[in-house]
């Protein structure tokens, strides 16, 4: 027969790590970049944006379409880095078992 209260608190430990791992991991920061560093964003593990740098060598007036598919590459790379940030938390925090794609929420 399965321990029950056992079970519960495991459970209630394994909540609390993911929690105090999901308040470290909105802290963290992770920078993507595009065009060869010449886009460069910071993103939060909230995914929210910190900094935006920009050389000024882009700053182009009749070519404002090659600025903004930098700046969305450069996102998405600093995006797919703070994913890969939260799945490596939710490991941490539950011992490596899986959960079939349950991610941290922000």
């Amino acid at each position: 027969m399965m321990n029950i209260q056992g079970l519960m608190k495991q459970a209630q430990m394994m909540q609390k790590k993911m929690q105090e791992t999901q308040n470290r991991l909105g802290d963290e920061e992770r920078e993507g970049s595009s065009g060869g560093g010449l886009i460069k964003i910071t993103l939060n593990g909230r995914s929210e944006m910190k900094k935006i740098s920009i050389d000024k060598s882009l700053i182009v007036a009749d070519e404002s379409d090659v600025l903004e598919d930098l700046i969305m590459a450069a996102y998405n790379d600093a995006h797919q880095k703070i994913e890969a940030m939260q799945e490596e938390g939710l490991k941490e925090a539950t011992g490596g078992l899986n959960f079939g794609g349950l991610k941290i929420p922000f």
